[in-house]
């Protein structure tokens, strides 16, 4: 046990998917398609705070000296080797993001969870369903991510994790409220038709399939590699916020009759 939690202590920079910005984008979006009752239900739990605010959470108290959050970075990420769906793989025995999200949505969704145990898990949620949406998330298991992928973004010594999960979007100069209006133009009925999914394995192979295409052939990025994929980061914020949207209106619909 003692060797596991060293491990994870070793790789804490593996579970910051999209940074602080891309979390609150998907956050914003997602509030905005929420379900009166599932509006009202949040609030119940969280009060005034926002699910923007809610979705960075889970990572800032990473630097909590309390044991469970020590030891909670395998619940931010999956791994699926190449060619390999997640129901193949499941989980390792420290778990991951899959098995984060599904206790933590049965906490949620506890009759007998008291407030405090439903914001930790209302929050987790929130969190996982962007991490998932992320690429790197569903890591190949053999880069960390892409953390240990070396790459210089316009001459600053980077890594592939933190260009896809900071640097593409800071990049554009905006902040989270000003990303979120311009995403959320694009967005229809459309739109979150195509995209409405709770079943977190289909988020997995999204991001699987793209993992395995976003590889640069050059170590030294400039202006080709975020031209090439800040279309695909911005659909998949889009449909992170879709799916947080969607997934916690069907939780909290179903809490009534579990």
């Amino acid at each position: 046990m003692r060797i596991v939690l060293f491990l994870l202590l070793l790789t804490p920079s593996l579970a910051l998917a999209w940074g602080q910005n891309g979390h609150r984008i998907t956050g914003a979006i997602a509030s905005s398609l929420l379900s009166s009752e599932a509006q009202a239900k949040i609030e119940d739990i969280i009060g005034n705070e926002s699910l923007a605010e809610a979705s960075t959470w889970p990572d800032f108290m990473r630097s909590s000296n309390d044991p469970f959050w020590r030891k909670s970075s395998p619940l931010h990420y999956v791994t699926v080797p190449p060619h390999k769906h997640y129901h193949e793989v499941g989980a390792p025995p420290q778990g991951d993001a899959m098995t984060g999200l599904q206790q933590f949505t049965a906490q949620l969704q506890s009759k007998t969870a008291s407030r405090e145990e439903k914001a930790t898990a209302l929050r987790f949620v929130v969190h996982i369903i962007g991490d998932l949406h992320q690429p790197l998330h569903a890591g190949n298991g053999t880069d960390r991510g892409g953390n240990d992928f070396k790459v210089s973004y316009f001459s600053e010594p980077s890594n592939l994790h933190r260009v896809w999960d900071t640097q593409m979007i800071e990049s554009q100069n905006l902040s989270y409220t000003e990303y979120t209006q311009f995403l959320s133009r694009k967005i229809d009925n459309t739109l979150i038709q195509e995209y409405t999914t709770t079943n977190p394995e289909i988020w997995i192979d999204e991001s699987t399939a793209i993992r395995d295409t976003i590889y640069p052939e050059n170590d030294k990025l400039y202006y080709e590699y975020p031209y090439q994929h800040i279309g695909t980061v911005n659909e998949r914020l889009i449909q992170a916020g879709i799916r947080i949207a969607a997934y916690l209106n069907q939780v909290l619909r179903e809490q009534d009759v579990n």
